[in-house]
């Protein structure tokens, strides 16, 4: 059986706060993951594109 109990006003804050500040972190997480994976995959594009194509003949030349 579940038991209910009626917590202190304090200690729901210090819940809530934790929960903020984990959703946070995971959030910040999520876009650092995803920062990587947007980088991995443009690496991999100019990697394996025709070099022509980024450096055209001449393109150190004024």
């Amino acid at each position: 059986m579940v038991q209910t109990q009626i917590k202190p006003y304090d200690q729901e804050v210090a819940e809530k706060e934790r929960r903020r500040r984990q959703l946070r972190l995971y959030r910040r997480n999520q876009v650092f993951g995803l920062l990587l994976v947007a980088a991995a995959i443009l690496l991999f594009r100019l990697l394996h594109t025709n070099p022509r194509w980024i450096f055209p003949t001449g393109w150190w030349r004024p």
